[in-house]
């Protein structure tokens, strides 16, 4: 059986590592995992080009749109989100299009969430701030400040969420406000080093998430703890939405905390 991750560039991607940690911990013999450079105007034909052997694929940038395009089927939250990060294939209908990233995310903030918190700031407005919208929705947040570098990108995941997640309230600031903004809770979906320069001023309770998984912990998610806010990074995302991942593919529930355990020794040799 046969599964990867698609995507561009794809180098770094510790998807790899996770899934086959996966595999080992079940004694799953005969699956493997692989990277392959994808960008989207080549998925058609990849996908084309599969034999049976096949079972699921991941997809990171610049493909999470493109998976909706392509797909025999799509589920009702990869169709709400608009975007997906995973194609399964499943008899007689095809490839189905999901999206493991919105409860990936639920999975891995839920330990660190408290009752109450209903405002939230997302930095960023790509499509990983798309599930952030919905993730924090599932949790009760109705009111969320999108802060984004490009404005007519905020006002499009404004707009989105309108039709998306009407229950939430998404209004939209310039990236550089962040920092004196009162939201509690705070999602960073910003590529590494792009978040490096934020100051957080005093003690602020709340929780912040920080995507970047990679020299971890980052400048941002330090100042946060220094703050007195509650720290999740981007590897309880990456590893909990390839669970998911895991589990559509193999049919089997994902052994998360070796997925864990291999993903942080992964890391940590990379530096």
């Amino acid at each position: 059986m046969r599964a990867a991750v698609l995507g561009s560039p794809i180098a770094h991607s510790l998807s790899p590592v996770l899934h086959t940690a996966g595999y080992a911990a079940l004694g799953l013999e005969g699956w493997t995992y692989d990277r392959v450079e994808l960008v989207a105007a080549e998925l058609p034909g990849f996908l084309a080009g599969l034999d049976a052997a096949w079972r699921g694929l991941s997809l990171t940038m610049p493909l999470k749109e493109a998976c909706l395009e392509v797909a025999d089927e799509v589920t009702p939250l990869a169709a709400r989100a608009g975007v997906g990060n995973t194609l399964v294939r499943s008899a007689p209908v095809g490839w189905v299009a999901h999206n493991t990233d919105v409860p990936g995310l639920v999975d891995a903030l839920r330990p660190a969430w408290r009752d109450g918190w209903t405002r939230a700031a997302i930095l960023g407005a790509g499509a990983t701030a798309r599930s952030a919208v919905l993730a924090l929705a599932e949790l009760g947040v109705r009111e969320v400040t999108s802060y984004a570098r490009a404005s007519g990108r905020a006002a499009g995941l404004r707009d989105w969420a309108g039709v998306a997640a009407p229950e939430v309230v998404v209004r939209t600031a310039p990236l550089e406000e962040w920092s004196s903004g009162p939201e509690p809770v705070v999602l960073s979906t910003l590529p590494g080093g792009a978040a490096d320069g934020f100051a957080l001023a005093g003690a602020r309770e709340g929780l912040l998430f920080d995507a970047v998984y990679a020299g971890w912990p980052t400048p941002l998610a330090g100042r946060a703890a220094a703050a007195g806010m509650a720290v999740v990074g981007g590897l309880d995302l990456l590893v909990h939405q390839a669970a998911r991942q895991f589990t559509l593919f193999t049919g089997r529930p994902a052994p998360v905390e070796a997925m864990f355990a291999a993903g942080r020794a992964a890391l940590e040799v990379g530096r």
